[in-house]
């Protein structure tokens, strides 16, 4: 990138990237996600986006945020002080497993619009407001090396690569945030997760975990189905018409 480039060109909609670049990203973060060991390291990705989601509504909530912790078995951690119960927690634990998906859901109607450079730096803007508040050394150079590869991609690279990162992230955060609600499933199966988000919720709430668990799903598929109309089927349309 152009380091004279003005606030116009950021905020201005870039052409549509080939069809064939949008199809290809989807299916690279599709196989990304399904081949385990790619997705254990992968799933850092993740998990940044779920604790972001988890510090933002709650500062929205009125909770004030300690810190944030990012661990390197893809887990991380939340810390807030306020009232143990009320909305104010609910919606801070609903936010977590829902944010990837609704991140995603977000970029690709920007994507849509064209907005890529746009997009780039958002995601610059909300790493480094985490960056901010993260409280431990894996953390913290999770957020770097995040960072560090948006801003190498939207500084030094051609506009083709922009689009092709920005799509390979959007798809990725919309399919990536299925799978955790899974994995999180199974875990309250075997009884290893009394702990997690939806177990949470249901001591706050006294509605079943297995509900909150099923809520997490609906919105993620949800927004990975609206995300595809938005950017997959036109490109598929393209393709073959």
């Amino acid at each position: 990138m152009d380091p004279s480039i003005d606030l116009g060109e950021i905020l201005s909609a870039q052409p549509d990237p080939p069809a064939a670049l949008v199809v290809a990203t989807f299916i690279a973060a599709l196989l990304v996600v399904a081949f385990r060991p790619v997705w254990r390291l992968a799933r850092n990705g993740i998990t940044i986006a779920h604790e972001g989601g988890h510090a933002l509504v709650a500062v929205l909530a009125g909770r004030r945020l300690s810190g944030i912790r990012l661990h390197s078995d893809t887990s991380g951690l939340t810390v807030t002080r306020g009232r143990a119960s009320g909305p104010g927690m609910v919606f801070t634990l609903l936010a977590g497993y829902v944010t990837p998906s609704l991140l995603g859901l977000g970029s690709a109607w920007m994507l849509a619009t064209g907005r890529i450079t746009l997009l780039l730096w958002a995601m610059l803007l909300l790493l480094f407001a985490m960056l901010i508040n993260i409280r431990n050394l894996y953390g913290l150079l999770a957020i770097l090396v995040a960072g560090g590869a948006v801003f190498a991609v939207s500084w030094y690279t051609e506009p083709d690569l922009h689009a092709a990162f920005a799509y390979a992230v959007v798809w990725f955060l919309l399919i990536g945030g299925v799978r955790p609600v899974g994995e999180l499933q199974s875990l309250r199966r075997r009884r290893r997760s009394g702990d997690s988000d939806a177990d949470q919720l249901a001591r706050i709430t006294y509605v079943p975990g297995l509900f909150w668990v099923g809520f997490f799903g609906l919105v993620n598929l949800a927004a990975l189905g609206l995300a595809g109309y938005l950017l997959l089927w036109p490109a598929v349309e393209t393709l073959t018409g």
